[in-house]
């Protein structure tokens, strides 16, 4: 965030200095203001030297004499990790380039001999969006010989998919096939990456003094004593002050809008951004899961340096709601221990054919595997295979403009039958069911840099959000009527039924009939025999849709990752092929180009 001019008045300034700087550094993001602050501490250092100050960042231009640190981030995890080591190698004294894969030009990696990676997976093996092209370009012919990079690797992925840390490993492998040296082993991260990372930042920085010429570093930069923030590690109690059902009583779904309130915390958004709410596991699935496996609840188990109770961990500390890789690893090798016969868990985790494991994965909670594959542990044997209950990211669905002090969230709640026995959502049922006005939840802002409205406000904007992915876009018309954007609306919007699954359906209305909104199309699949879908509504609308890209408008799309979002690509590479008159490989590379370009921007889960 710049500095504002009632900051700048109790600097050691004139009136007009204060003016040019707070000109300066208006609009730069929090990595331009990072590079800034430690490039004027080497003017600094070298004035009161005696000596000219150079006319550009020789140190951190010259690639034999700094690091890059790129990182590739869906959810801003991997952004936050990137910054954490840049920050610890410039308090030592060395130059740092920090940089997004999405803004990074590939051809310049052959000129790069320092390189640090934080690299995201996404959905079931997929790139980050922002990590897209690069990992395109890495992956192919066109990748360069890097005999002369020393690089490293930090992974992040989800044990509860099959091709965990896919794309770190996938870059991993390919920068040493390419002649890379490695500076350490790839470390993959599940969910609960925090110490796993800390110690990768560690042995990186503790490395540079031999690897980077020290003389050429910058200053170290002094410490400055920052008001306490809250983050994921300190997350801030927020009162529920709304809890109410959207959908109809005749609906299969059960939606909730929920407003929370951050008042007295300083939390700051930006509509694209997301909540992370701490969350316990539903008490009803805590109780099924220690009957099956015969444990009482008072049983005291310990969680690293903590002693508790093994119902209080499974309720408050640990994940069960997901059958992750190293919980089915973990409970394999409980039956190789106590089985006779053939272990059939561990024949899915050994196959060849990953379908198996697949199914098993997004099918089944750490319940439904024990009573499938049945065994006799002890309660802390059981808790070690688990991995630690992490936080739930929530799109935003309201602009901090429009609501000062709040936040909104639209939660669908996970309710389900599964080989006979009634399943929860962690996350959505706390929020839903045991969430009343007046209690707290603790949570945390989670920046999206990826998923910002245009800075442009005369830009038209298309918004695709079928089902609780329209929740940023309710954010997005509140943010342009409030900072009065010229630029045009245009929201798709779908789900099963009109009557009794049109989210916010007055506000759109209003919006439209008020000019917030320019269109609105709607896709309610089950309304009619033929189902209809956000997709078919921009084939159908795709003459206007390609007018208005010409313009300039820019599109986001926030929703399912397995299907829609997929769904919805293709339908925007059908509108550019069919009305540009151009090949599906020309279209292809054109809906690239907007992403590229920030004009496609995708939240997707």
């Amino acid at each position: 965030m710049a500095a504002s001019s009632a900051n700048l008045n109790v600097l050691p300034l004139d009136g007009d200095q204060s003016e040019r700087l707070d000109q300066a550094l208006s609009g730069l993001s929090p990595d331009q203001l990072h590079w800034i602050s430690g490039y004027a501490a080497g003017l600094a250092a070298a004035t009161s030297a005696g000596a000219v100050a150079p006319a550009g960042p020789a140190a951190a231009s010259d690639p034999a004499n700094s690091m890059t640190v790129l990182y590739g981030s869906q959810t801003g995890n991997g952004e936050a990790i990137a910054t954490e080591l840049a920050e610890a190698a410039r308090n030592q004294g060395f130059a740092v380039n920090l940089t997004s894969l999405a803004e990074y030009k590939p051809s310049q990696l052959k000129r790069e001999q320092l390189v640090s990676f934080v690299i995201s997976t996404h959905g079931e093996g997929e790139p980050p969006d922002d990590a897209e092209l690069f990992h395109e370009f890495l992956l192919s012919a066109k990748a360069p010989k890097l005999e002369k990079l020393k690089f490293a690797v930090l992974a992040l992925g989800d044990s509860s998919y099959v091709n965990f840390c896919q794309t770190g490993r996938e870059f991993d492998e390919r920068l040493h096939a390419l002649g890379g040296t490695r500076l350490a082993p790839i470390v993959e991260c599940d969910v609960d990456y925090e110490e796993a990372a800390q110690g990768w930042v560690t042995e990186l920085v503790s490395q540079l003094p031999e690897i980077i010429n020290t003389s050429a570093a910058v200053p170290q930069l002094r410490a400055v004593n920052a008001p306490p923030r809250f983050d994921k590690h300190h997350p801030f109690a927020a009162e529920v002050l709304v809890n109410q059902k959207i959908t109809s009583r005749d609906s299969s779904k059960d939606v909730r809008h929920i407003e929370l309130s951050l008042e007295g915390s300083g939390l700051q958004y930006e509509p694209g951004d997301a909540i992370a709410v701490q969350i316990e596991n539903p008490p009803a699935l805590v109780s099924e899961l220690l009957d099956v496996l015969g444990f009482a609840a008072d049983t005291v188990v310990a969680i690293k340096d903590e002693s508790l109770a093994l119902g209080d961990a499974l309720l408050k500390k640990l994940e069960i709601t997901a059958a992750s890789l190293g919980f089915l690893q973990a409970w394999a090798n409980i039956l190789d221990r106590g089985a006779a016969g053939e272990n059939g868990l561990r024949t899915i985790l050994e196959s060849e054919d990953r379908s198996a494991l697949t199914e098993l994965v997004e099918t089944h909670q750490v319940i439904d595997i024990v009573r499938r594959f049945p065994a006799t542990t002890d309660a802390q044997t059981f808790v070690d295979g688990l991995r630690k209950l992490s936080p739930r990211s929530y799109s935003i669905a309201s602009s901090q403009r429009a609501n000062p002090d709040e936040v909104h969230l639209t939660v669908a709640a996970v309710r389900y039958t599964a080989f006979g026995s009634e399943h929860w959502g962690a996350a959505s049922t706390h929020l839903a069911d045991r969430l009343e006005p007046g209690s707290q939840v603790s949570v945390f802002v989670e920046p999206n840099s990826r998923f910002h409205l245009p800075a442009n406000d005369n830009a038209d904007v298309i918004m695709i959000g079928p089902g609780t992915g329209v929740a940023p876009f309710r954010a997005f018309v509140e943010e342009r009527d409030e900072r009065g954007a010229a630029g045009n609306n245009w929201l798709f919007f779908g789900d099963r039924n009109f009557s009794s699954d049109f989210l916010y359906q007055l506000e759109w209305q209003r919006h439209l009939k008020q000019g917030r909104l320019a269109r609105l199309d709607l896709a309610f699949s089950r309304d009619q025999a033929e189902k209809i879908y956000v997709q078919d509504r921009i084939r159908a609308q795709g003459a206007d849709v390609w007018a208005w890209l010409q313009r300039g408008a820019y599109v986001y799309v926030c929703g399912d990752a397995k299907h829609m979002a997929n769904d919805v690509d293709s339908a925007l590479v059908d509108v550019i092929e069919t009305h540009a008159g151009v090949t599906r490989e020309e279209a292809v590379a054109e809906l690239k180009n907007l992403r590229r370009d920030g004009r496609y921007q995708r939240d997707v889960y």
